[in-house]
């Protein structure tokens, strides 16, 4: 059901957003969470590697049969964000789209990130937040359940190329 629900937040939005952040994607590349893949499509054909970590093992395995439909080549890592099974300095982009809401812990997460990138790598991230509006927000909270919603996370997009 996760793609059918998402599906028009993608034709309005997401996928606009998903495409701009994920196209600056380069060298060797790594995921967060990568879900049922929907930034597939929007990496640029020439990375040196793509490595795709999903904890779960649902979403792993739909990320495979996309994996396969799209012929890509890339690495699908049964990891955690808050534990990269990764050398030190050794990738070049960290990919993050609407995953650290769903993160035990976010502060491991990108303690991480900082370990794995090497200097001058680059974290593209795409993140939600509370609505400021207090009639939005009290449906953010009944919708995510008791306790999760008072919960904030940072908003950004990765920063310009040059």
């Amino acid at each position: 059901m996760y793609d059918p629900l998402l599906w028009l937040g993608e034709k309005v939005t997401l996928g606009a957003l998903r495409q701009d952040l994920v196209g600056r994607a380069e060298g060797r590349t790594v995921e967060l969470g990568s879900g049922t893949g929907l930034n597939l499509r929007y990496y640029p054909g020439d990375l040196d590697e793509l490595i795709l970590t999903e904890p779960g093992a649902a979403m792993r395995a739909r990320l495979g049969q996309r994996l396969r439909r799209t012929r890509r080549r890339a690495r699908v890592l049964d990891a955690s964000a808050e534990h990269l099974p990764l050398a030190d300095d050794t990738v070049d982009t960290v990919v993050s789209t609407l995953v650290l809401c769903t993160v035990e812990a976010p502060d491991l997460a990108l303690r991480e990130v900082g370990r794995v990138l090497r200097p001058g790598g680059r974290l593209l991230f795409l993140e939600h937040v509370r609505s400021r509006s207090p009639r939005f927000a009290a449906w953010q909270d009944r919708l995510s359940g008791p306790g999760v919603g008072s919960r904030k996370a940072a908003t950004a997009i990765g920063p310009p190329t040059s």
